[in-house]
This record gives C-alpha cells, sequence and structure tokens, in this order.
C-alpha cells in the first residue's frame, strides 16, 4: 500500500495538528539532531552493509542474542521480508489490521485468508499475523491467549508486530519468550517507540534458526549511516524517551467519552492511546478533509483497512489540549451535518 496510511500531511497545507500516525508527537529531539548534525559527514562514506554495531547493542539492551535481533528499514522492511522466507504459504491474517501484511503476502504468492479471532485459525494454515497491541483497533490479545495458542499451533509460525508494545500496560510476549519458541518472529519498530517515522527503523526477532532463514532475502546497505546512527544513540539514550502511558491511556478514555457523548460515533475498546471510531453519520473522508482544511487537524480514514468500511476512523491521543481542539473541531464538523 503506497497510498493511505496515516500522517499524510504532504497532502494539506496547514496541519497544525496531527492524530493520523500513531506516534506520541511530545518527545524532544533536540539532543538527537544535535548529535547527527555533529556526524553528518558519514553520508560520505557507506553505511554498514548490515547494521550489526546497531543489532550488537539492540540485543545487549534486551538481553538476548546478536544472532536473535535483525535491524531493517522500519518495521515494513521486516514485513516484506518475512513475507519473502514464507513466500507461497497458506497464512492467516487476524482482522482488522495494518494492510501491509495481506499486500506482503499477496506479492510473494501466498494464499492469504482473513480471520477475526485466534480462534479461527483454518486448518492447514503456516502461517499467521498478528499485530499485538493491535493497530487500528489497539486492543491486546492476551499473554495466556497467545502462548497457548503459539504452543498448540507448533506446526505454524506466527508473525507478531509488536510495534506497539510501549503504549499498553497490559502484560504482553517478551522477547526472551518468543525468542524461545521455534514458531515466533516478533517485529518492532523504533519509529513507534521513538517517534522518528522519517528516518526508517525497524527490527526483527526471532530464534537463531529463524533469523538465518529470513535474513536471506535481506539486502545490502538497506539502513543508511544516519538512521544507523540515529538508532544507536536513541539506545543509548532511551530513558529520554518514557511515554506518559498512564496519562495518554486516561486520555483515550476522555476523548471517546466525550465523542459518544456528543452523538457522533461510537468508539471501540483499546488498551492503548489508538482510539478507533464508527461515525453514525457522514464518512471518514468527509471528516477527515473537514478537519484537515477548516482546522488544520489530521485524523486516519480507516476505511482501508480489511474489515472496515467508509465510517471509521482512528487518532492517536495526544495531549489533553491538542485532544480538546479536536473534540471541538468535530462537535462543529456534526452541525455542518444538520
Amino acid at each position: 500500500m503506497i497510498d493511505g496510511h496515516g500522517d499524510d500531511t504532504y497532502s494539506y497545507a496547514g496541519i497544525r495538528l496531527n492524530f493520523s500516525s500513531n506516534v506520541y508527537n511530545h518527545f524532544s529531539h533536540e539532543r538527537l539532531f544535535a548529535y547527527l548534525k555533529e556526524r553528518l559527514s558519514i553520508v560520505q562514506h557507506y553505511p554498514e552493509p548490515v547494521p550489526r554495531s546497531l543489532e550488537t547493542a539492540l540485543a545487549a539492551q534486551m538481553g538476548i542474542g546478536t544472532d536473535e535481533v535483525r535491524v531493517t528499514n522500519g518495521a515494513t522492511e521486516a514485513i516484506y521480508l518475512t513475507a519473502w522466507a514464507m513466500r507461497r504459504w497458506r497464512t492467516a491474517i487476524v482482522v482488522p489490521t495494518f494492510t501491509e501484511y495481506a499486500d506482503a503476502c499477496r506479492l510473494h504468492e501466498h494464499s492469504v485468508s482473513f480471520i477475526r479471532s485466534l480462534d479461527d485459525i483454518p486448518e492447514g494454515t503456516e502461517g499467521v499475523w498478528l499485530c499485538n497491541p493491535n493497530n487500528p483497533t489497539g486492543t491486546v490479545v492476551s499473554h495466556e491467549k497467545l502462548l497457548k495458542c503459539i504452543v498448540g499451533h507448533s506446526d505454524t509460525v506466527f508473525v507478531i508486530d509488536a510495534s506497539y508494545a510501549p503504549f499498553t500496560l497490559q502484560p504482553l510476549l517478551t522477547l526472551a519468550e518468543a525468542c524461545g519458541l521455534p514458531n515466533v518472529v516478533m517485529l518492532h519498530s523504533m519509529t513507534k517507540e521513538y517517534a522518528i517515522p522519517g528516518l526508517r527503523l525497524g527490527y526483527l526477532t526471532a530464534c537463531s534458526k529463524l533469523i538465518r532463514w529470513i535474513e536471506q532475502g535481506r539486502m545490502p546497505w538497506s539502513v543508511n549511516s544516519l538512521a544507523q546512527e540515529a538508532g544507536l544513540w536513541l539506545t543509548a539514550h532511551r530513558d529520554l524517551y518514557r511515554l506518559p502511558l498512564k496519562e495518554l491511556i486516561q486520555e483515550r478514555l476522555r476523548v471517546g467519552h466525550a465523542l459518544e457523548a456528543m452523538g457522533i460515533c461510537d468508539t471501540l475498546p483499546s488498551d492503548t492511546h489508538i482510539l478507533l471510531c464508527c461515525l453514525r453519520q457522514g464518512t471518514a473522508a468527509e471528516l477527515k478533509d473537514y478537519l484537515a482544511r477548516q482546522h488544520g487537524i489530521l485524523i486516519r480514514d480507516a476505511s482501508n483497512f480489511e474489515g472496515l468500511d467508509s465510517r471509521f476512523f482512528r487518532i492517536a491521543v495526544q495531549s489533553s489540549s491538542e485532544n480538546d481542539e479536536l473534540i471541538e473541531a468535530i462537535e462543529k464538523w456534526k452541525k455542518t451535518k444538520g
């Protein structure tokens, strides 16, 4: 999916507030920018063909082996690499979810089926894709249920996108647990954790056997020099990027209650800062265009997620004052609908 993602600020002039991408917009990157400015001369040389230095740093931070982690050009490269390794497999994707899984699987000639729950895995499925916590719903499959399912389907490879793990208080499958299982690949996003979508940094973790299988399709120099430098700096300064998680989840609850109280939409349960909404009138495309052009506010039209329709939009809550502006703008849109 080339078009249809969130954060499409390039499509509008004058966006002030961005709720369309699932990143937290209030980290300060001043120290990172200053560091990268000092390191700009490295663009005159090739980066490491594969970013071993960053992989070593991440492995040490996470307490896993360097042979159990591979850094990628965003979580998106990890998705496509994994889909390539599983080419022509019978795969099931738990929906609604990120469209890129299906796109990657189709590109590599998978036979794709869509399921609503891990309880619905078809017989003969070779690979299952699950976003946990999920995008766009923000929901979490419990640790107990997920582990039981993985162990109970030992001949099936589970690809678990854990990009939103930093945004929930619910217990999740740990990296050590996942690397100790022979049929689990986990995808991770430094983009989301550190709010650096333009740098494109992600990684995948798995047992060494699965890593060796997946990295056969890896291309050299997929992660540029500045991205690798940024990854090393961020890994060393992780404490500067602690999310105000309790506050964000409280804000998500507050915003959801406010939107439902005005009768504009129904909101779905979430275990993160993500809020998926279903309009009672109008379409998400209409609301998005109005908010962007009249108020400089960007939301995510969620109609292109498998299993959703034109009524659905998604937001990632931000500060309370910004959330108030969003609520007020949506209320004004409601008045235009009569």
